[in-house]
C-alpha cells in the first residue's frame, strides 16, 4: 500500500464542528440536561456579555438581528453529503440530531434556508467591542 503525504499547507483549518454546534446543545434539551434558555444565554448572551461584543447577543431594539429558527421536531442526520466542512467530514458522521436548523439570519439578512446557504450579497460585518 503506497502512503499518502498531506500537504499540510493546504488542509483546512479548524475543527468540523460548527455547523452542528448548536444541533449538539440541542440534543442536550431534548434529554433534559438543558434548557432552551439555558442554550441561549451559553451561546449568544454570555458571549456578548463577557467580550463586550456590542449590539449583539441579545434580542433587543437597535441589536443587529443575528437568529436561528430551529424545528425542535425534526431530525438530522448527519452525513459526509449534507456537512459544509472543507475538510470533507465530520465527527457527528452517522450521528441524527433531534432538532433541524431551517434557517439562519446574519445582520438580518437570511443566510441559510433549510439545508441550503442563501446566496447573497456579503453581509459581514466587523463585531465591534466595548472593552
Amino acid at each position: 500500500m503506497e502512503e499518502k503525504l498531506v500537504d499540510y499547507d493546504k488542509a483546512p483549518a479548524g475543527l468540523p464542528l460548527v455547523q452542528h454546534a448548536l444541533l449538539s446543545l440541542m440534543d442536550h434539551v431534548h434529554y433534559g440536561r438543558l434548557s432552551v434558555t439555558d442554550v441561549v444565554e451559553k451561546t449568544a448572551h454570555n458571549p456578548a456579555t463577557r467580550y463586550g461584543v456590542e449590539l449583539r447577543g441579545f434580542i433587543r431594539e437597535g441589536y443587529y438581528a443575528d437568529l436561528v429558527l430551529i424545528n425542535c421536531d425534526s431530525l438530522t442526520p448527519v452525513t459526509y453529503d449534507n456537512t459544509f466542512y472543507h475538510c470533507g467530514w465530520s465527527p457527528f458522521s452517522g450521528h441524527s440530531f433531534f432538532s433541524r436548523v431551517k434557517r439562519t439570519w446574519v445582520n438580518g439578512q437570511m443566510v441559510f434556508d433549510d439545508t441550503q446557504p442563501v446566496l447573497v450579497d456579503s453581509n459581514a460585518m466587523p463585531l465591534s467591542f466595548s472593552r
